[in-house]
């Protein structure tokens, strides 16, 4: 809702925020979130959906902020990644309290991503992004 103030969890609380998001939205669809690598292309056609339906960034801040959160959550399940809370110079960097560290020490950050993916279109690809992914562990067999 506008002008609601939202609670932003940390790094703690991603896996949490990932699930309820999950939970929300297959209750409604049937949509393929299983925290699977091909499940990304889910999420940029997902973005796609909101960016032609013509809302701006603030409007679907919230949906934004779940999809980043289950991106984070597959790089945390997938890659290898764990949820950290960015300090002061990351969070201005990155504009997001938290993101993921891969097992090189690298950082990334599946919030913006997907705002990068909202505003900029296609050439964001968030399944792009997970298959280019530096510092990735190596794939772990998914369940079928």
């Amino acid at each position: 809702m506008p002008g609601q103030k939202t609670h932003v969890p940390t790094a703690e609380g991603m896996r949490r925020c990932a699930a309820g998001f999950v939970t929300r939205v297959t209750a409604r669809n049937r949509l393929p979130l299983d925290y699977s690598v091909a499940s990304l292309r889910v999420v940029d056609f997902l973005v796609d959906g909101l960016r032609k339906g013509g809302a701006d960034r603030q409007q679907v801040a919230g949906t934004l902020f779940g999809l980043g959160a289950y991106v984070g959550e597959v790089l945390v399940r997938r890659a290898g990644a764990v949820w950290v809370d960015f300090d002061a110079e990351q969070r201005a960097y990155f504009g997001q309290p938290v993101g993921v560290r891969m097992r090189d020490g690298r950082v990334w950050n599946p919030l913006g991503k997907v705002v990068n993916r909202y505003e900029a279109g296609r050439e964001e690809s968030l399944q792009t992004f997970y298959l280019l992914l530096h510092g990735r562990a190596r794939p772990r067999q998914e369940a079928s």
